[in-house]
């Protein structure tokens, strides 16, 4: 047994080949897929690390490539770990695996899923498939991202048959600054999201995506509230809301901006005063029971709503605030949950206003088992309204942040059983010591089946 390559954390391993793709086996990488034991889906975010702290992480296609010479032709074991899946522990404690690193073979193992949503990929940054495309599993994009490495929170809005996608503060490989005025994409409503796409990026004259919303004053300009407005003649404005901000996140200035089409880039309209209750968030749109239509902003909980018309957007006077019945309590630990950042949108599936959140404050000292801001909570209504009770946790992040999630209904297949969200995974605001290659500072998107979801209680 002491030569057998596997350790006794009971990995199962499907398979173990030669590569094809006719390529001389002595010069092409060994590598690993991983697979999630119930799905059979590749799993991206797996990290494997050696008795010497060399890191692999698998990447969209579930793959790491291994190939360091030290590491060639010799027995090696790699600890595994995983945001939310996990393998056997051995008799020692250890969670992993011992492989014959060889030149021109590959393994797949499998993994178990502990979170309820499952882990899809990176949407944002460079290298998505750098290890598939390394094994020659896949071949390299023309141009994967625009030269984008990182980028905060996603704002959506379907404006003129497409899906506008726009990002905070965005990294750049020349530098350590990038973007600091909001990035925008476009992309088609008929993605698939688990295939693997490229965002059509606004891009300047070097290549690197151009700034989008840069609003006249000191410091970066953020977006929120992206919209879709009618005008009277029934003309679709593509509408935000721009936040100027200084020192440490300081906001000093906010107020409309709408995208013009001929420039690609969102121009002030006019300013909000800071002491009103703004437009922010992820907003939707909302018919009550009088047949009026509604833009409702909430993040995730909702604050304002707006008649759905370009001019009330305008006119603050008629801007409404409303006053949700929220008091969450989880359904597994009967705790109870203060959310922070998250997305409502209408479920077809569960004939519902499905909530999807992010936990605040949950560091509660003796439990080290929880993430600052990376625990994901599901939960639903009747009315986006209100009563929210009961929530249950759908995702973890060990020690790491995995803020402003948001749901893409877009996407959403079987009438809603399948829902799909992305959130910003990062070292900030949580006590991960050591940033995730490639990965941090990225969205990162997840899928939920709903079908066997259940909020009541055991």
């Amino acid at each position: 047994m002491r030569n057998f390559p596997f350790s006794p954390a009971h990995i199962c391993v499907l398979f173990f080949s030669w590569t094809a793709f006719g390529q001389d086996a002595a010069v092409t990488p060994f590598y690993v897929k991983v697979i999630d034991a119930d799905s059979k889906r590749p799993v991206p975010l797996v990290e494997f690390r050696t008795s010497h702290q060399v890191r692999h992480v698998t990447d969209n296609a579930g793959a790491v490539v291994i190939d360091e010479p030290e590491l060639v032709g010799r027995e090696v074991y790699f600890y595994i770990s995983s945001h939310g899946y996990e393998v056997e522990k051995d008799g020692f404690g250890y969670q992993g695996t011992r492989l014959q690193i060889e030149l021109g073979k590959s393994v797949t193992i499998e993994i178990q899923r502990k979170n309820r949503a499952e882990r899809i990929g990176r949407l944002t940054g460079a290298g998505r498939f750098s290890n598939a495309i390394q094994a020659g599993l896949r071949k390299q994009p023309a141009n994967e991202s625009a030269g984008v490495f990182g980028c905060d929170s996603v704002l959506n809005a379907v404006y003129k048959d497409r899906l506008f996608w726009i990002w905070g503060d965005t990294n750049k490989a020349g530098y350590p600054l990038g973007n600091f005025h909001s990035t925008g994409a476009t992309t088609p409503l008929s993605l698939d999201l688990e295939a693997g796409f490229e965002f059509d990026f606004f891009e300047n004259d070097s290549g690197f995506v151009k700034p989008v919303a840069k609003m006249p004053g000191e410091g970066p300009t953020w977006l929120t509230g992206l919209s879709v407005f009618p005008d009277a003649e029934g003309k679709p404005h593509l509408m935000a809301t721009y936040q100027k901000i200084k020192g440490f996140l300081t906001l000093y200035e906010t107020g409309i901006c709408e995208w013009n089409d001929a420039k690609q880039e969102f121009q002030k309209v006019s300013e909000l005063n800071l002491k009103s209750e703004l437009p922010i968030g992820h907003p939707f749109e909302y018919e009550d029971e009088k047949g009026e239509r509604w833009m409702v902003y909430a993040d995730p909980i909702p604050t304002l709503k707006i008649p759905l018309r370009y001019e009330a957007l305008l006119d603050p006077s008629q801007h409404v605030v409303v006053k949700p019945d929220v008091a969450f309590t989880d359904v597994e630990t009967a705790e109870k949950i203060e959310p922070h950042r998250g997305h409502i949108a209408w479920n077809d599936y569960r004939k519902r206003w499905v909530m999807i959140f992010s936990e605040v404050n949950n560091e509660r000292g003796k439990d080290d088992s929880r993430s600052q801001l990376g625990e994901v909570f599901f939960a639903e209504s009747k009315s986006p309204f209100g009563p929210w009770r009961r929530c249950l946790k759908v995702a973890t992040h060990d020690h790491y942040s995995f803020y402003n999630p948001k749901q893409h209904p877009e996407f959403q297949k079987g009438e809603g059983r399948v829902i799909y969200f992305e959130g910003t995974y990062t070292t900030s605001f949580s006590r991960a010591k050591i940033p995730t290659p490639r990965w941090d500072y990225n969205q990162v998107l997840y899928r939920l089946d709903l079908e066997k979801l259940s909020l009541e209680q055991d």
